[in-house]
């Protein structure tokens, strides 16, 4: 239990930090945008590149993978269609619909999967199918709809092609071709793309530090409807929904089942924020959900861990 607490305060700190280097001024009028644009363009692709290239590929193959993306599709999909009725707008709904299934697998996934489930690889599941599934499909609609905002029409072939030139994409697929086909870059190569995919996690936790003077309380704002349904569906319906899957479709060990429940309680990622700030989308949308389910899913973690620990 101990892994829970310290997971959430490593980023409770660096997020502590991005707020006081917002409230002094440290780095310059624009250095919350320069953060995201490294963030986005540069240190995540490269992050998620090292993680791809050392995923384990049987795991594309459980019923853990299976479940996990399940849970994750599920949640985007009610979103998706609360959006639609109510016409929420495809940028917004789209941001909405990664905040609600979205986990933070990384910086927050890692630790709580050492310390709580003795294995940090076990959140390489919900890393894969953000990557391989809901990313390309995600990203792809944000960069059509950026393109359409700024009054530019994209040929067919464009959107096809659209969501495998994200920097995000892009770097996760690069890293997992090299590992499906065993291909093996030089070390000078792969050092200096691990030391700039460390950049990533450090960087997207202070600029969402940054950005809490924007909206610091949650609720406050226009979308307010929006974020609760995104809290709703990510804290307490994906958890629940992936220990139903685990239990009646999948038939999951004790073990599995602990961690795919585990996992999916974990609260949105911070790189929703990078992205909507990247799109210039729905920020306060993404802030307000990652700031909501990080505080909400710690007892709900606690709760998931006590029930289901073999």
């Amino acid at each position: 239990m101990v892994g829970v607490l310290e997971g959430f305060s490593v980023i409770g700190v660096i997020i502590a930090v991005g707020v006081v280097i917002d409230r002094t001024g440290w780095l310059g009028q624009h250095g919350r945008q320069v953060l995201n644009g490294l963030a986005f363009h540069v240190a995540t692709p490269a992050l998620l590149f090292g993680l791809m290239f050392n995923a384990e590929l049987e795991v594309l193959f459980s019923d853990q993978f299976i479940a996990t993306a399940a849970s994750m599709v599920a949640m985007a999909v009610v979103y998706t269609i609360m959006g639609a009725i109510f016409r929420w707008g495809v940028g917004p709904t789209t941001v909405g619909a990664m905040a609600s299934s979205y986990v933070n697998s990384g910086n927050l996934g890692i630790p709580i999967a050492v310390y709580v489930l003795g294995d940090g690889s076990l959140v390489a599941p919900v890393m894969l199918v953000q990557q391989l599934i809901l990313g390309p499909v995600m990203l792809g609609i944000l960069d059509v709809t950026s393109a359409t905002r700024k009054g530019r029409k994209l040929p067919w072939w464009q959107l096809v092609l659209r969501p495998f030139t994200n920097p995000v994409v892009l770097g996760s697929l690069l890293g997992l071709l090299l590992n499906i086909f065993e291909v093996t870059p030089p070390g000078f190569v792969l050092e200096p793309i691990a030391l700039i995919g460390a950049m990533s996690v450090p960087a997207v936790l202070l600029a969402f530090g940054m950005s809490l003077r924007d909206n610091a309380l949650p609720f406050r704002g226009k979308d307010r409807y929006q974020v609760g349904l995104a809290t709703v569906l990510k804290t307490f319906i994906h958890p629940t929904v992936a220990w139903l899957l685990g239990v009646f479709v999948f038939d999951l060990d004790s073990v599995t089942l602990l961690a795919v429940v585990v996992v999916s309680a974990l609260p949105t990622a911070q790189n929703i924020y990078t992205y909507a700030a990247n799109y210039r989308v729905a920020e306060s949308l993404a802030r307000e959900s990652i700031l909501v389910t990080t505080i909400l899913s710690v007892p709900v973690i606690f709760l998931v861990a006590l029930l289901l620990h073999p």
